[in-house]
Parts: C-alpha cells; structure tokens; sequence
C-alpha cells in the first residue's frame, strides 16, 4: 500500500517522533504530507495532531492487518533532502 492509498479514519503507524507509534488519519489527500492524530502517549509524549511527512509513515492498519507502507520517488527524494539539512 502507498502513503497516496491512505484514507481519513485509517489507524496508521509512524516514526516522526523518533520512535514508532500509531496514529488515525485526518485527510484524504495525497502528496509528501498528511494530517494526522498522534497517540504519542503511547510512548511517553503528548497526543497531538498536526501535518507529518508521508515518508515518516511505515504501516498501516487494513482489515485488523498491519500492511508496510510503500513511499514514492518523489517522497524518498524529499526524505533525502531533510536529512542533508541536518547541523
């Protein structure tokens, strides 16, 4: 499954706080970022929501099933280039 296949209600599993946790999905859009609901208490932070890069999201929930996300050229490259902008 694509980042672009992920729908509004959809719990999904991300690691943009540095440590994997889930999340519900807030939109329905497409591209290199999503909104989404993060339950970050699940792992000592607040629960927040906010806008995520797509490439930060690595699984997703499909009929009681985690499924491992695939990211687009497009999204990788963007990936790439965040981390070069590291100090």
């Amino acid at each position: 499954m694509t980042t672009n296949e992920i729908k509004k209600g959809m719990k999904i599993r991300s690691v943009q706080l540095g440590v994997p946790c889930t999340g519900i999905m807030l939109d329905s859009k497409k591209g290199n970022t999503r909104l989404v609901d993060v339950k970050g208490s699940e792992v000592g932070f607040f629960d927040e929501m906010g806008s995520i890069y797509a490439y930060d999201i690595v699984a997703v929930e499909v009929d009681g099933v985690w499924v491992n996300v695939e990211h687009t050229e497009k999204q990788l490259k963007l990936k790439q280039s965040v981390a070069n902008l590291a100090w």
